[in-house]
């Protein structure tokens, strides 16, 4: 039994942006907007989208080389180590659940601006458990609900923001003077946020009915959610005062209530839920999987690798990620400790797509003549500059918020230990031994050229 392969470019790239397109990427843009002056967010937001096209390039590659639902797990251990490369996913996979979990605050903040009745927890549950529903039925009822929701949420985004300008007469206030520049790369850091997770598409290579899709998913949903992200923060601060957006932790639901009104908040609503939607329903197909490959290879135990025999889809996993995106939410909802998670997975992409493109490199100088169907033109340059950028964002994520660098660092060694003691145990455990060779006997001299029956 395998993974059906029926997913097409449309829904790759459906899944990519669907996964980044959350409701608390408003928080994000907001953020980047705090950290400039004027109405210039837009240039950090395109500056981050550029810088992630470069991860995106060196994710194609990797993807070109080793096409599995393994993903970021198998480019790393190819090109470092086995232990490293679960040390970093199994954390990065952690911390993209996670974002679930700031995803759910902002949304029940939202929720309760304009339904103080409903408890927000109940939405939440809903909508996890239609998605969970859609998922466990198959990958392609999954990927056609998420094309739906991500293509009317962007197209709706477009047109709210050309609204607001309308609003302002397309007046901006300094666009093109961001001030400092240690503010722009905190801004840029920050901005990296609203590409979180896009190259979690990778584990769907053993489901797109070609690999390539993979590769052109991810760069057209970066290039769409540039243009998306680019001009709906440049409307929420050129038609709304930046003190009421930053005040709020729900601050898409403020910039409609003031451009819009009644009718604005109700608007903000739907697409709030479907910006939520779409993050859970991408983060069940993508994580699920990895899930899956993961237990497939003796990583996690077994039990995680089991397909439904009615519709080839990894039930198991997926119900794992709709109990652990639930847990999350409920913490997150009790503690409002929401921004930290926003800080902590920009933090934490950024240290993966800088080891992407040493992982490039490194891959190249290891295997030198491997075929490859796709290369990143122009040598090492862009995979080095795409290590040396996103190694500096991190850097400067963690200085600016020193509880991300604890984090990471507690999870690091947890799962270090994890990757030393549990994983030889499993796999000692439920790994299939190969039976011993037996060997030849040996030819006596007399017999030298004859083989014995």
């Amino acid at each position: 039994m395998g993974l059906k392969r029926v997913l097409t470019l449309r829904t790759v790239v459906a899944t990519s942006a669907g996964l980044t397109l959350a409701s608390s990427s408003f928080v994000a843009a907001v953020q980047v907007a705090g950290f400039l002056a004027g109405d210039s967010a837009w240039l950090a937001i395109l500056t981050g989208g550029l810088l992630c096209a470069g991860a995106a390039l060196c994710f194609s590659e990797l993807n070109a080389r080793l096409p599995s639902a393994a993903g970021i797990r198998l480019y790393f251990s190819r090109a470092f180590n086995d232990r490293l490369a679960l040390t970093v996913s199994l954390l990065y996979m952690a911390v993209v659940m996670g974002v679930v979990g700031a995803e759910s605050y902002v949304l029940a903040c939202a929720l309760n601006a304009a339904l103080p009745a409903v408890p927000p927890l109940a939405w939440i549950m809903g909508m996890f458990l239609l998605v969970t529903g859609l998922n466990i039925r198959g990958v392609k009822i999954a990927g056609t609900f998420q094309d739906l929701i991500t293509y009317g949420l962007m197209g709706s985004l477009l047109v709210l923001a050309f609204i607001a300008l309308s609003k302002v007469g397309f007046r901006l206030t300094a666009p093109l003077a961001p001030g400092g520049a240690l503010a722009f790369i905190n801004a840029v850091a920050v901005g990296v946020f609203l590409f979180v997770g896009f190259e979690w598409v990778t584990p769907l290579a053993e489901e797109v009915t070609h690999s390539r899709l993979v590769s052109r998913g991810m760069l057209l949903a970066i290039g769409v959610l540039s243009v998306v992200y680019a001009l709906f923060t440049v409307a929420m601060t050129a038609s709304t005062p930046r003190e009421m957006l930053l005040g709020s932790p729900a601050p898409q639901m403020v910039f409609a209530r003031h451009v819009l009104g009644p009718s604005g908040l109700f608007w903000m609503l739907v697409l709030s839920l479907a910006a939520s939607i779409t993050t859970f329903n991408a983060g069940l197909i993508s994580v699920s999987r990895f899930i899956y490959a993961s237990a497939r290879e003796y990583v996690l135990p077994p039990v995680f690798s089991r397909l439904s025999m009615r519709f080839f889809t990894p039930w198991v996993a997926i119900l794992t990620v709709f109990i652990t995106g639930v847990t999350i939410s409920v913490v997150v909802l009790v503690t409002h400790h929401y921004l930290v998670l926003v800080n902590l997975a920009a933090a934490m992409e950024s240290v993966v797509y800088a080891l992407a493109g040493l992982a490039v490199i490194r891959l190249r100088q290891k295997t030198p003549e491997a075929e490859c169907s796709y290369r990143v033109k122009g040598g090492v340059v862009i995979p080095a500059l795409t290590s040396l950028v996103f190694a500096g964002l991190a850097v400067a994520v963690m200085c600016t918020d020193l509880y991300v660098s604890l984090y990471l660092l507690a999870g690091f060694i947890v799962l270090w230990w994890y990757v030393h003691q549990v994983v030889p145990a499993l796999k000692n455990k439920y790994q299939p031994r190969r039976p011993a060779r037996r060997r030849r006997p040996a030819v006596e001299p007399a017999d030298a050229g004859c083989e014995k029956t």
